[in-house]
């Protein structure tokens, strides 16, 4: 399970780092190239809620199998691709496989491991390991791609190939008998896949602000408009796709509130240290990747001080914890210059590493408990649907305020200037997380103050 969420992080990573080779040798357009980046945001973000609910009532061993040869194939389609067409069919259908294979991989371990200390160390583990898989990507992306851009996708192919050979016999699924599929909700599935898939299209076209805003404001009303038909047919059909009253849950609202605002304030923030450190400061793709690696402690952190912290203070605190050293680590980066060495830079990155061993994990393990057996898949489907969406936003929002405030200005002070403007995107994300963190605490122990009976 730790391995192939690792394949979903290091795939994204090593794309991105790639794009300006694959754009100079298939002589793809600007909107082409963007194209390639959010066909598997479409793929992703579409599919993820069908794929936890899927994974729930048709076995998520077959479903996290299944998608993973899919995952194999289509990665493999995007390192033959001659035409932009070929690379955008291959990103839309490995994020689909990935929308599936996910949260099939989450619930088999949070249906694995019991309620407690045992899941909670292993989602800790697993989430960890997430966050490492993007970081190493940087570095290897840029190694990979001075061999060659079509070996960013070959080398998710052979990782895939490890993986399924090893889950084939190793990987069982719990005994618990899963609810008997008495029918399938399928306008509730399409109403809602319809529904994120043009969310993610509206969230993605944020990036370029004074491109078609009609366009943009349509791909949002529709998808409301389907979201708000999709609780319409659940609150009447006899098998919903999604029962209505797990999102009654304020831990779960909250969990995936801030999974948004987290990946929206470090994806927006990698974005522009990549541009400050390529564009305005020269450096390589290698030596960007070596110097957001840093921003990888949490892979150690994750199983090894997280989980005594979680023991001995609970989720809550640590997540706040975790928030308030993101908050810092965004704030020390505004006073950011042209003539920085990496040791003013590193601070920030080791705060980064910090905020994520302190959130991700234990963002996973309260939106995943207390939900039934049954809705652990579709719980999984969630909060990655929100981690999926925020990055989307993320990137967007610091896209589009970097544009305008840049406007027609040239130059590196000018750049570096637009930069520091949109940096108030991720600080402002994670100070919104921090307070429904704190608004979270302080419900908990209103509720605890409360006498029993009461």
């Amino acid at each position: 399970m730790c391995g192939a969420i690792f394949l979903e992080g290091i795939d994204v990573a090593m794309l991105n780092v790639a794009l300006p080779s694959i754009r100079a040798d298939l002589g793809l357009s600007t909107g082409m190239l963007s194209g390639v980046v959010s066909a598997y945001v479409l793929g992703y973000g579409g599919f993820m809620l069908l794929g936890g609910r899927a994974a729930d009532l048709l076995g998520r061993r077959r479903m996290f199998l299944f998608w993973l040869v899919v995952f194999l194939a289509f990665s493999g389609l995007g390192g033959f691709a001659d035409e932009g067409w070929v690379l955008l069919l291959a990103r839309f259908a490995t994020g689909v496989a990935a929308a599936f294979m996910t949260p099939a991989g989450l619930s088999l371990i949070t249906t694995t491991f019991p309620e407690g200390r045992e899941r909670n160390r292993a989602l800790l583990i697993y989430a960890g390991t997430a966050a490492g898989g993007f970081a190493l990507g940087l570095v290897i992306g840029g190694l990979l791609t001075a061999f060659g851009w079509r070996w960013v996708f070959f080398a998710p192919v052979l990782l895939s190939l490890v993986i399924l050979i090893a889950a084939i016999p190793l990987l069982k699924e719990p005994t618990a008998e899963r609810p008997p599929v008495r029918g399938f909700d399928v306008t509730g599935a399409l109403s809602v896949t319809g529904a994120m898939m043009l969310l993610a299209y509206g969230v993605v076209r944020l990036e370029h602000p004074a491109d078609g805003w009609p366009l943009t404001v349509a791909a949002f009303a529709g998808g409301l408009a389907l979201l708000a038909a999709f609780v319409a047919v659940e609150r009447r059909s006899p098998h919903p796709l999604v029962r209505l009253g797990l999102l009654r849950s304020g831990p779960l609202v909250r969990a995936n509130l801030m999974a948004a605002l987290l990946t929206a304030s470090f994806f927006g923030f990698q974005f522009l240290v990549t541009l400050y450190l390529q564009e305005l400061r020269g450096w390589s793709t290698i030596q960007t990747g070596l110097a957001l690696l840093a921003a990888a402690a949490d892979v150690v952190l994750a199983p090894t001080l997280t989980p005594w912290l979680v023991n001995r203070f609970g989720n809550a605190k640590v997540v706040l914890g975790g928030l308030l050293s993101g908050l810092l680590a965004y704030a020390l980066f505004l006073g950011v210059g042209l003539d920085w060495a990496y040791a003013a830079m590193l601070p920030s990155m080791l705060l980064i590493g910090l905020m994520f061993a302190f959130v991700y994990g234990p963002l996973t393990i309260v939106a995943t408990d207390g939900i039934a057996e049954h809705e652990q898949g579709l719980a999984g489907g969630l909060i990655n649907s929100s981690f999926q969406f925020g990055a989307a936003l993320g990137l967007s929002m610091v896209t589009a305020v970097n544009v305008a405030a840049l406007g027609g200005a040239t130059g590196a002070e000018a750049g570096l200037a637009a930069m520091r403007t949109a940096l108030v995107v991720p600080v402002t994300a994670t100070l919104l997380a921090a307070l429904i963190a704190t608004a979270g605490l302080l419900r908990t122990r209103a509720r605890e103050r409360v006498p029993v009976g009461v």
